[in-house]
C-alpha cells in the first residue's frame, strides 16, 4: 500500500495551473494567460477560506510574496477579484522549503523549513490536520508525487497551447502515474478543473483483454 492511501492526519494535494500542452508559464504571457474570468477568481477566493496550509519553494515564495505585497500597496493594479485572491494567500498559513531564504520572512503567516522537504511533509501528514496544498513549486510537487505522498492531484487547464513560448514543462521527470477522476468543473466557459486520485506506477499496466 502506498503512503498516499494510508490513514493520515492531513491530506496532501498537488495543485497546478497549466496550458493544454503542459506548461506552467509562457514568455510574454500575462498571469493566468490572460484568461482569469470572474468564476475562476471567485473560486480562488473561496478556496483561500478553507483549512489549507500552502507548501512552496523559495522561487514561488519570492514571486507570490511580491505579487501579494504589490496588491496591498497598489490595489489599482489589480482587479477586485485578483486583489482578494492575493490577499487570501497572505492570510493563509504557508510552509516554505528553502536553504537560502532568511528569517524573518516578509510575507505573513510563513514557516521556514530548511531540511528535507519530503521527510518534512511526511511528518506533517501525520501530525497536522486539514489539507496541505502545493502552490507552483514544480520540483517540490514532483518529489512529493514520486515519494507516494500525494492524495489529490488537481489541475486547472487553461485553453492555450504555448508550443513556441512555453516554459517550465510540468511533467518532465515525473514517474508514470495512473489518475482516477473524482471532480471536474469548467470556469467561465474556458478553464477546466480536473481533480484526480493519483497512483504512482512501477510498470505500465497490462493490456486489457
Amino acid at each position: 500500500m502506498s503512503e498516499a492511501t494510508e490513514k493520515a492526519g492531513a491530506e496532501l494535494m498537488v495543485d497546478l495551473i497549466i496550458t493544454l500542452d503542459g506548461y506552467a508559464s509562457g514568455e510574454g504571457w500575462p498571469g493566468w494567460w490572460g484568461l482569469e474570468g470572474p468564476e475562476y477568481l471567485a473560486w480562488l477566493e473561496e478556496e483561500g477560506k478553507k483549512d489549507f496550509t500552502t507548501l512552496m519553494g523559495a522561487n514561488t515564495y519570492r514571486v507570490m510574496a511580491g505579487l501579494s505585497q504589490q496588491a496591498a500597496d497598489d490595489s489599482a493594479a489589480f482587479s477586485e477579484e485578483e486583489g482578494a485572491s492575493l490577499g487570501g494567500l497572505a492570510d493563509m498559513p504557508k510552509v516554505i522549503f528553502s536553504s537560502t531564504l532568511q528569517e524573518p520572512l516578509a510575507w505573513p503567516n510563513c514557516e521556514l523549513i530548511r531540511g528535507d522537504a519530503v521527510e518534512a511533509v511526511r511528518g506533517m501528514k501525520r501530525t497536522r490536520t486539514g489539507t496541505l496544498s502545493t502552490l507552483g513549486s514544480l520540483s517540490l510537487s514532483r518529489s512529493l508525487l514520486k515519494a507516494g505522498l500525494v492524495d489529490r492531484f488537481r489541475l486547472v487547464i487553461f485553453p492555450v497551447i504555448t508550443g513556441r513560448t512555453g516554459s517550465e514543462r510540468i511533467y518532465d521527470g515525473y514517474p508514470d502515474v495512473a489518475l482516477e477522476l473524482v471532480n471536474s468543473r469548467t470556469f467561465d466557459g474556458r478553464a477546466q478543473l480536473l481533480e484526480y486520485i493519483p497512483t504512482v506506477l512501477e510498470d505500465p499496466p497490462p493490456a486489457r483483454k
